[in-house]
C-alpha cells in the first residue's frame, strides 16, 4: 500500500508539472522541429538557386564563345537575368565580367561598358570592383572619353597599382601626352617588379624613344 501511495504521488507530481510546464515544453519543441524543417527547406532553396545562377552562367560563357547577333543578344540575355534575379550569387559578378568582355571585343562598347558600370555600382568584392574599373577604363579609351576613363584610374587599390599606372600611360598617349605616358609606364614598371605585364610596358617604353 505505501509503494501505491508513493507511486500516486509520483504521478500526481509528474501531473502537476506538466499543467505548469507541459504547453511551454511543446512550444520548445514545435520551434526546434520548425526550425530544422526551415533550415532544411532554405538550404534546399539556397540550393536550388545557386544551380539555376550556374546554369544562366553557363548558358552566358556558350554564348559568348560563339559569334553572331544572336550570341550577343543571348549573352545580353542572360547577363540580364543573373543580374536581375540572382544579384547575390559569385556567378553574377563573373558572368558581368565574362559578358563585358564578350562584347567589348564585339566591339558593343556601351554594352560593355554598362555591364562594368553596373558592377562597380552593385559588387562588395573590392578585387572584382578595382578589376571592373581597369577594364571600364580600357572601354573608355576605346569610346575616346579620356577624362572619365581615367577618373577610373584614381585610387589604385592594393595590388594594381602597376596595371592602373599602364591603363593610364594609354590614355595619356592617345591624348598625345607623350612625357605623362612614358613617366606613367616608368611608374608602372616600378610597381609590376618581375610581372610578365612588365614587358609588355617596357615595350611600349621603348617604342617611343628617345620622347
Amino acid at each position: 500500500m505505501a509503494y501505491d501511495l508513493e507511486e500516486q504521488e509520483k504521478l500526481d507530481a509528474l501531473r502537476a508539472w506538466w499543467e505548469r510546464y507541459g504547453t511551454i515544453c511543446a512550444v520548445i519543441v514545435f520551434v526546434i522541429v520548425a526550425g530544422i524543417a526551415g533550415w532544411r527547406g532554405w538550404q534546399w532553396y539556397d540550393g536550388h538557386r545557386a544551380g539555376q545562377a550556374m546554369g544562366y552562367f553557363e548558358a552566358l560563357e556558350n554564348a559568348a564563345a560563339q559569334e553572331g547577333d544572336d550570341a550577343v543578344a543571348r549573352i545580353k540575355a542572360a547577363s540580364t537575368t543573373l543580374r536581375g534575379d540572382f544579384s547575390g550569387s559569385g556567378y553574377t559578378t563573373r558572368g558581368v565580367l565574362v559578358a563585358a568582355q564578350a562584347l567589348q571585343e564585339r566591339n558593343d562598347l556601351d554594352g560593355a561598358r554598362e555591364q562594368l558600370e553596373w558592377l562597380i555600382q552593385n559588387s562588395a568584392d573590392v578585387a572584382l570592383v578595382s578589376l571592373a574599373r581597369l577594364r571600364l577604363a580600357g572601354v573608355l579609351l576605346d569610346q575616346k572619353q579620356y577624362e572619365p576613363a581615367l577618373a577610373q584610374l584614381t585610387d589604385a587599390p592594393a595590388g594594381f597599382e602597376g596595371l592602373y599606372a599602364d591603363r593610364r600611360g594609354d590614355i595619356l598617349l592617345a591624348q598625345g601626352k607623350i612625357a605623362e605616358a612614358k613617366t606613367a609606364w616608368e611608374n608602372a614598371l616600378k610597381e609590376l617588379g618581375s610581372d610578365p605585364v612588365a614587358q609588355i610596358v617596357r615595350l611600349k617604353i621603348d617604342a617611343l624613344g628617345g620622347a
